[in-house]
């Protein structure tokens, strides 16, 4: 059976599985369905280093304060393991400070242009995907996100183009050991969208494919949070979890106004339930960039986001 075919059924499983439950009677469906979750694994969870970014702190204070916190994981930026080189420090001892404080990097964040049109100006991108790659192998990291950049302007792309140099990049890292993650960017030209995002992974013909959703890109870009049901939970292994409030308007919302899960309005209930329901079983993963949060403590600030995700969990998926 050939990979493209292989990936077509594992993205589209949940759907029949949903055309299933359909057939049944109400009692019987929330029977199903209560069976389904309560046989779920629980979520890993994970701090993305944006959420005290403000506070500027070198990055093996941040691993700690993680740690201490009691995360499973953490999700730091590309340029914070470039920092780490630039001052002197050794990303070895880093990926030791990792494993000995009981982390493990989930994901790392990076900004390669990989999708961009123009062919020199992705080469250059692929180049910039293999250095970022290799940080995150030498920290232990398996994974690396894969957004937009380069073409959150202009106009759109064709899809079958993107999922084509999608494909090029996973090429890049299976000789790496660390994966791209097609990242969801709401306020982009592309892959603003979840069935965006889909497509050019399911396109891509590669087993590797994978997606990065956040609960925020997928309100800013208007996908409705039901088509998370149509992704097998298994193609995903890292989730931005985070909340927005009612106001601003999704128009104008931006980065800054995430909040803490549960301090705003998404429905966290329903993403939660249906993560759990497809089979996800990968790291939530808080990624905030609040301004307010950047002004205080940042042990607090971590302590508090692990405590209302949890909350978040335990109210959706008793």
């Amino acid at each position: 059976m050939h990979s493209d075919e292989v990936s077509r059924r594992s993205f589209l499983a949940t759907a029949a599985a949903a055309g299933a439950t359909a057939s049944l009677t109400p009692s019987e469906t929330a029977k199903a369905t209560a069976s389904k979750v309560s046989h779920q694994p629980r979520f890993r969870y994970c701090f993305n280093t944006s959420t005290i970014r403000g506070q500027k702190l070198p990055l093996n204070q941040e691993v700690e304060l993680v740690a201490k916190a009691g995360y499973d994981g953490i999700e730091p930026w590309t340029r914070e393991l470039e920092d780490v080189v630039k001052n002197g420090g050794s990303l070895k001892d880093l990926k030791k400070q990792i494993a000995d404080c009981g982390l493990r990097v989930e994901s790392v964040i990076g900004f390669a242009r990989w999708i961009v049109d123009d062919d020199n100006e992705r080469q250059v991108g692929l180049e910039q995907a293999k250095r970022d790659m290799d940080l995150v192998q030498q920290i232990g990291g398996m994974r690396i996100a894969a957004p937009p950049v380069g073409a959150t302007g202009g106009p759109s792309l064709d899809l079958l183009q993107v999922a084509q140099r999608y494909r090029a990049l996973l090429t890049l890292g299976e000789g790496i050991g660390v994966i791209p993650q097609i990242e969801v960017w709401g306020f982009s030209r592309n892959l603003s969208r979840l069935g965006e995002a889909v497509l050019a992974a399911i396109e891509a013909g590669h087993p590797d494919a994978c997606l990065l959703p956040d609960v925020y890109h997928l309100y800013k870009g208007g996908s409705d949070f039901a088509g998370l049901k149509m992704v097998e939970g298994t193609s995903m292994h890292c989730f931005h979890i985070n909340d927005y409030p009612a106001n601003p308007p999704r128009e104008t919302i931006g980065d800054k106004d995430r909040v803490y899960p549960g301090d705003g309005v998404a429905p966290l209930d329903l993403i939660l339930r249906t993560l759990a329901e497809t089979g996800f079983a990968g790291a939530l993963s808080l990624e905030l960039f609040n301004r307010d949060y950047w002004a205080q403590d940042a042990q607090e600030i971590a302590r508090t986001g692990l405590e209302k995700t949890k909350e978040a969990v335990a109210r959706a998926l008793p």
